[in-house]
């Protein structure tokens, strides 16, 4: 690694912490220190653009732009990511820089520096990937995310393309060597390091078939038939969901959304106003005294989608930090022909409703940051929805009862009653009670 980029990468924090929590997150990993590595020669060679997949906090972007890369193309499917990625962009700028000046003027021929910089994507395709010479990815955790990426980039880049795919040994299977394979005519592993390993793929094929997702699937579960009240002699009864690589379950019923499913009969009754529009007349009016609904970490839109042909006169609102999440809600909605408002954003800090509104929210948090157990982002979804949430208005959780959430929901929102429970999962209904001066002093 050059002096410069480890200035750089010095300077990185595992926004939006500070790199201080012994157990949470670093900034900069041994993969991404490997892939950078790896990648230094070939950006050497030609300098004027990378593409960066599945950058967790900046290390990779700004890292290659460290060792001479003049521009970066990065698809991040994670709103945090993107949110890390600015914070470091910032805190480094001036070193980065600085780095940039003093290579240049090195050279054996000192000329002024170029300009560098970044440019985030909203979606694999043509529009990142087009022409491109070097791929950086750290690997997820997922083959399915993994097949959409590579399809993607086998299709789109350069056909002379290097794909480096980093990930942590213990994580990586032969899988995704015939994933690779799959896409690519040439997939080797380099030696591990520090625990880390790189898969390295070339020579795109030229005979592949269409790509794989999204995919679409029709679910019939007796949940789902249930919660939005088909009758069971109906032939075409059911709900069409549409999942892109990275969505959580894919294009099936999760666990913890089939149990949480099965309560709906006790769900607050958000029905009797009339129903609203059907798309593309959908305009939200939040201020009209419909009740509004949220499906708060949507997923593939499994929950909106039921919410809104359970309750037809009610505002519906899906919200996850994933790009494919999003776009694979907004599909299964049109899929199902019922609207929601589908709003990207982190624990739902960006929901289009004031604080205090909502009437009922459905929630079945992660707990998992690729493949450790994590529970921060459920936590802050508890306080999301302690917000959003009107007086007297309900939170209904799903979670692994081995992590014992009913204290963390009673902190956030308020009462909560245990509801149901299998050999798995747990089912609590949280009430929301605004605290007043009265309510305290027992006026």
């Amino acid at each position: 690694m050059s002096p410069e980029a480890d200035a750089v990468l010095a300077e990185l924090l595992p926004y939006p912490e500070d790199g201080s929590r012994a157990d949470g997150p670093v900034a900069v990993d041994a993969t991404d220190r490997l892939l950078l590595d790896e990648a230094a020669p070939l950006i050497a060679s030609d300098p004027e653009r990378v593409v960066v997949i599945g950058d967790r906090f900046g290390a990779l972007t700004l890292g290659a732009l460290a060792l001479g890369a003049r521009h970066v193309d990065v698809y991040q499917d994670a709103i945090t990511a993107e949110a890390a990625l600015s914070a470091n962009s910032a805190r480094a700028s001036r070193t980065l820089w600085a780095g940039h000046r003093r290579t240049v003027e090195s050279a054996p021929v000192p000329h002024e520096p170029d300009q560098i910089g970044i440019t985030g994507h909203d979606q694999l395709g043509r529009g990142l990937l087009a022409g491109a010479r070097l791929v950086l990815l750290q690997l997820p955790t997922s083959l399915a995310e993994l097949t959409e990426i590579t399809e993607h980039v086998a299709r789109h880049t350069d056909p002379a393309v290097t794909l480096l795919a980093g990930g942590r040994v213990k994580h990586m299977t032969h899988g995704m060597n015939d994933v690779l394979g799959a896409s690519f005519g040439q997939v080797s592993a380099s030696l591990a390091r520090q625990k880390s390993r790189l898969l390295i793929a070339r020579e795109p094929r030229s005979d592949v078939g269409p790509l794989t997702y999204p995919v679409t699937a029709r679910l019939t579960d007796r949940e789902i038939l249930d919660a939005i009240g088909a009758p069971e002699e109906a032939p075409d009864a059911g709900l069409t969901v549409v999942a892109h690589g990275a969505a959580f379950a894919g294009a099936t019923l999760d666990g913890g959304t089939r149990f949480l499913l099965a309560q709906a009969h006790r769900w607050p009754d958000l029905s009797g106003a009339e129903p609203l529009p059907t798309p593309p007349a959908y305009r939200p009016d939040y201020a009209d005294g419909r009740p509004i609904a949220v499906d708060l970490g949507c997923g593939t839109g499994i929950l909106a989608t039921v919410l809104a042909l359970r309750f037809p006169g009610a505002h519906v609102i899906a919200t996850d930090r994933s790009t494919a999440a999003c776009a694979s809600t907004r599909a299964t909605l049109a899929a199902n022909g019922v609207r929601a408002a589908v709003v990207r954003g982190d624990a739902g800090d960006l929901l289009p409703v004031p604080d205090g509104w909502a009437d009922l929210v459905l929630l079945n948090p992660p707990f998992h940051d690729r493949a450790a157990v994590n529970t921060d982002a459920a936590h802050r979804m508890f306080a999301a929805a302690g917000k959003v949430l009107r007086d007297g208005g309900e939170l209904w959780t799903v979670f692994n009862t081995a992590l014992r959430y009913r204290r963390a929901l009673e902190r956030a929102v308020g009462p909560t009653e245990h509801v149901a429970q299998n050999p798995r999962f747990t089912v609590t209904r949280s009430l929301r009670k605004v605290l007043t001066d009265e309510s305290v002093t027992g006026g």
